[in-house]
């Protein structure tokens, strides 16, 4: 049972981070405090949900 939830985690919730840091700058910050360094985790966060939502609604182009 385990080695199945830990095989879905790598797929999941891994990824999110890897590409949190790969795409969108969080492997290094040149802010300095954790308010200052949570607010840009949070909004990164967000961007990436929101461009999951996007992708999750479009449909596509019309086929002429």
């Amino acid at each position: 049972m385990n080695k199945n939830i830990y095989a879905k985690r790598k797929e999941t919730i891994e990824r999110v981070f890897a590409d949190a840091k790969e795409k969108h700058g969080m492997r290094w910050t040149k802010l300095r405090g954790l308010k200052k360094v949570s607010m840009q985790a949070m909004l990164t966060f967000a961007a990436m949900n929101l461009k999951k939502l996007a992708n999750w609604t479009w449909k596509g182009p019309c086929p002429a």
